[in-house]
C-alpha cells in the first residue's frame, strides 16, 4: 500500500495533537428504567467523553467515547488520563498516514498499561473513547462521514487497519484482501441502495425489564406506527414473567414480527437451556447474551442445543478485543456478531470484526443503545454493507429511542430504517450545553440530584 501522503492532501495531516480533555457525563436514567435488565437493574447511561484538540488551526475538533452505565466512569476516565502521554504531540500525519500501526502502538505498545488488560477491562473501554476521538477527527477533517471514509479506502488500505497479531490462524491479510477486492466493482450500487431506503433498525425501546405490561402494549404498538417490524425484550428474571411477557409482545407484533430476547449474562449453560426453550413459543430470532461473555465453550454448547428449535444465539455487547471474537465464530458459538464500537478499541477493531465476520459467514448485528452507541454503530453497519459483507440477510442494528437530543448530528431513523448519515465525522459530538449540564458531580442537573 502506498503511503498515505502520496493519495491525501498534505494538508489533510498537517498539525500535531496538542490536547486531550475528558468528561465524566451521566445521564439519570435509573429514575424511569430505562435501560433496565435482569443484570443491571438500574442503569444511569453515561460516557466518559474525550475531546482531542490540535494545533491545525481550523478549530477542528476529535469527539469520542466510552459508554458506562453510572458508578465505575470515572474510573475509564483515570484510563484516558493515562493514555494521555502517549498521544499528546504526536505528529497527526503518523495516525492519518498509517492508523492500522498508530492504533496497535497506542493500545498496546506501552507494556506497562498493555499488563492491566492485555486488550481488556477498563483500558479497552479507554482506548476505544481516544481511538475513536481520532477517527472522528480525520473524518471532519476529509468532510465524510466515518462510513464513508472507510467505504472509500482501497482494499489494501482496509486490511492495514487490523493488527493481525493472533488473528492469522483464522484469517490471513491476504484472503481478507482478495474477499475484499471482489467486492469493489459493485460498491456504488450498495451506497445508492443505502441512500435511498436506509439500512433496517430492530427496537429495544419497546421491552426494558422494569416496564409493565400496559406499558410495553402500548410501545409496542407505537412502533409498529412507525415502521419498525423487529423488536426485542429483556428477559431473565423470572420464568413465568418472561413467557409472559414475550407471548404478549408475539400477540402485539404479529407472527411475522421479529422478535428477539436479551438476559444480559444471566444464566449458566443448563439454565440457559432450559429458560430459553420455555420461550421458544414465542418463537423468538436469537437469545442475546446467555451466559457469560468470556465462556465461548458455553455458547457453543448454548448454540447447538437451541438450533433445532430455529433459536439462534447473539452477544457481542462485551466482547472485548478481536481475539475473542475469533474464538467465538470460530466455534460457531454464535449466530449472530453483535459488535460494540467502544468494548473494543475502536474502530481499528471493529474493521477486524467485521472481516472475521465475513469469513465465517455471520450476520453482523451490532449492538446500540446506550449513550452515542446508535450513533456509532450505524457507520459499522453501513461500512460492513458497502465494503464488507455486501449482505442485509439476518442484518439489522439496535436502536433505542432515547438521548438523541443530546448530539449535534443524532441518527435519523425513518420508517423502521436507519437513514445514512451525512456529516462529516462520527456523529457523536454532544452538544456543549448538555456536556455542561450533565457532567458528574459539577453539572446543574447533578447538582439538583445530589443536593435531594
Amino acid at each position: 500500500m502506498k503511503p498515505r501522503s502520496e493519495s491525501k492532501s498534505q494538508s489533510e495531516s498537517d498539525g500535531a495533537i496538542t490536547s486531550l480533555r475528558v468528561v465524566d457525563v451521566r445521564f439519570p436514567t435509573s429514575r424511569q428504567l430505562d435501560g433496565s435488565d435482569a443484570m443491571n437493574p438500574d442503569p444511569d447511561y453515561s460516557a466518559a467523553y474525550v475531546i482531542v484538540g490540535t494545533d491545525r488551526g481550523d478549530g477542528l475538533e476529535g469527539h469520542g467515547l466510552t459508554f458506562t452505565i453510572g458508578r465505575g466512569t470515572e474510573v475509564v476516565v483515570a484510563g484516558i488520563n493515562a493514555i494521555r502521554p502517549l498521544l499528546l504531540g504526536q505528529p497527526l500525519a503518523a495516525f492519518i498516514e498509517a492508523p492500522g500501526a498508530f492504533v496497535a502502538q497506542l493500545t498496546t505498545g506501552d507494556s506497562q498499561l498493555r499488563w492491566l488488560g492485555p486488550e481488556k477491562g477498563v483500558m479497552q473501554l479507554a482506548n476505544a473513547a481516544v481511538v475513536n476521538a481520532l477517527w472522528d477527527l480525520w473524518a471532519k477533517i476529509a468532510g465524510k462521514p466515518l462510513w464513508k471514509l472507510l467505504a472509500d479506502m482501497s482494499p489494501a488500505q482496509i486490511v492495514e487497519l487490523v493488527d493481525w497479531r493472533y488473528l492469522s490462524d483464522a484469517l490471513t491479510p491476504d484472503e481478507a484482501r482478495r474477499s475484499l477486492d471482489r467486492l469493489v466493482p459493485t460498491r456504488a450500487a450498495r451506497e445508492a441502495e443505502l441512500r435511498e431506503v436506509g439500512y433496517p433498525a430492530y427496537t429495544t425501546s419497546v421491552g426494558w425489564l422494569g416496564y409493565p405490561d400496559d406499558k410495553i402494549r402500548r410501545l409496542c404498538r407505537e412502533a409498529l406506527d412507525a415502521g419498525f417490524t423487529r423488536f426485542k425484550i429483556k428477559v431473565g428474571a423470572n420464568r413465568d414473567d418472561d413467557v409472559r411477557r414475550a407471548a404478549l409482545v408475539r400477540q402485539e407484533i404479529g407472527p411475522d414480527g421479529v422478535l428477539m430476547i436479551d438476559a444480559n449474562q444471566r444464566w449458566d449453560v443448563g439454565p440457559a437451556i432450559e429458560w430459553v426453550t420455555a420461550l421458544a413459543p414465542s418463537k423468538p430470532l436469537w437469545i442475546e447474551e446467555p451466559t457469560s461473555p468470556d465462556d465461548i465453550l458455553g455458547h457453543a454448547a448454548i448454540a447447538r442445543a437451541l438450533e433445532p428449535l430455529g433459536i439462534g444465539v447473539a452477544t457481542g455487547e462485551m466482547v472485548s478485543n478481536r481475539v475473542v471474537w475469533k474464538q467465538l465464530l470460530a466455534a460457531r458459538a454464535v449466530s449472530f456478531c453483535q459488535l460494540d464500537f467502544c468494548r473494543m478499541a475502536g474502530v481499528n477493531e471493529m474493521v477486524a470484526t467485521l472481516l472475521l465476520a465475513a469469513r465465517f459467514g455471520v450476520p453482523v448485528c451490532p449492538h446500540a443503545g446506550g449513550v452515542g452507541l446508535c450513533e456509532y454503530v450505524q457507520h459499522a453497519s453501513m461500512f460492513d454493507y458497502v465494503a464488507v459483507s455486501a449482505g442485509l440477510e439476518r442484518r439489522s442494528i439496535e436502536y433505542v429511542d432515547h438521548l438523541h437530543e443530546h448530539f449535534v448530528d443524532p441518527c435519523v431513523i425513518r420508517s423502521g430504517c436507519y437513514q445514512v448519515p451525512t456529516a462529516a465525522g462520527t456523529g457523536i459530538t454532544m452538544k456543549r450545553s448538555s456536556l455542561e449540564a450533565y457532567s458528574h458531580p459539577g453539572g446543574s442537573i447533578w447538582k439538583e440530584i445530589l443536593a435531594t
